[in-house]
């Protein structure tokens, strides 16, 4: 895989700035680079998903995150095939997340897949066996009480109005043979399992705290799931890195720190001289359509 800079100075060379005084945008780089991964992304999606959607989707969902544009390039793109290769779309659907993360061990920031509550859901489905699952949040105010042994019992009712603060989190599966399964968490236990998490106070878990709380209950019922050995390997790449698009999947807990958390007065310092320049990106970061159509048509003519 070429460099981030090689890739920039054929872009300026295109655009007639042999000289290199407007080099390519760290946007403008990604872009080159998922139009030519087009045709992988194409091979590794399934038949009901096109390649150039999952790319713009990609796209918008790096740009308008500054800090995964701070990521090496071959962690973005390794992050798109995962997605491509489990058929889950990032961003706002919840199918997956972006994380960025800083790599103290590497000294440069990559990006964390993580796999969402939608995109567990879809995973679940796919195994044929399930007839529906969800998972659901219990407030406070809400009317809930659940037994075990011989006869389980699982009874939920929504306060109407205010709801209180939140208390429990719950999965339930119903099979095609007519079976069940069902799991219950409380918030503390969620929590416990957030603070292990290295993105415990960035991406999803501070943005769509209630759909990761349902995912942490989700996967604590996935081993009683009739689940092919397929799905539970596509699972088993939540939270990881891929280092580069042909590389495997690695857990990101031994050498992986929230970008969040500053460890020493070198890192500082560093932060410090690239600020001016990371202020001078993310004033041009807005996107609309008309700068995706003009991104690609760029990467198109490399």
């Amino acid at each position: 895989m070429a460099t981030n800079q090689s890739v920039k100075n054929q872009l300026a060379k295109k655009n007639g700035n042999g000289g290199g005084n407007q080099p390519a945008s760290p946007a403008q780089t990604i872009a080159v680079y998922l139009k030519k991964m087009g045709p992988e992304i194409e091979k590794a999606l399934p038949k009901h998903m096109d390649a150039d959607r999952m790319a713009r989707i990609a796209l918008t969902t790096i740009r308008t995150n500054p800090q995964l544009l701070e990521c090496t390039v071959p962690s973005l793109m390794g992050a798109v095939m995962q997605a491509a290769q489990l058929g889950l779309e990032p961003g706002l659907i919840g199918h997956c997340y972006f994380v960025p993360f800083w790599n103290n061990k590497k000294k440069q920031r990559e990006v964390q897949f993580i796999i969402g509550y939608k995109g567990m859901i879809d995973l679940a489905r796919r195994s044929g066996h399930i007839e529906s699952i969800y998972a659901h949040c219990v407030y406070e105010n809400d009317e809930f009480e659940y037994e075990l042994g011989l006869h389980p019992k699982l009874v939920h009712k929504p306060a109407l109005k205010d709801r209180g603060k939140l208390q429990y989190v719950y999965a339930v599966a119903h099979f095609k043979d007519g079976g069940y399964q069902f799991e219950i968490m409380d918030i503390d236990t969620v929590e416990k399992i957030r603070k292990r998490s290295k993105a415990a106070d960035n991406g999803p878990w501070v943005t769509d705290y209630e759909e990761m709380a349902k995912k942490t209950v989700l996967r604590r019922m996935w081993k009683y799931l009739p689940i092919s050995v397929e799905v539970q390997q596509q699972a088993a790449q939540d939270e990881t890195v891929r280092r580069d698009v042909s590389a495997d999947p690695e857990p990101v807990y031994d050498d992986v720190i929230d970008i969040t958390v500053q460890d020493s007065a070198d890192e500082e310092e560093e932060q410090a001289q690239i600020e001016p320049e990371q202020k001078k990106q993310q004033d041009d970061k807005t996107v609309d359509d008309q700068e995706l159509d003009d991104l690609f048509k760029q990467a198109e003519n490399q």
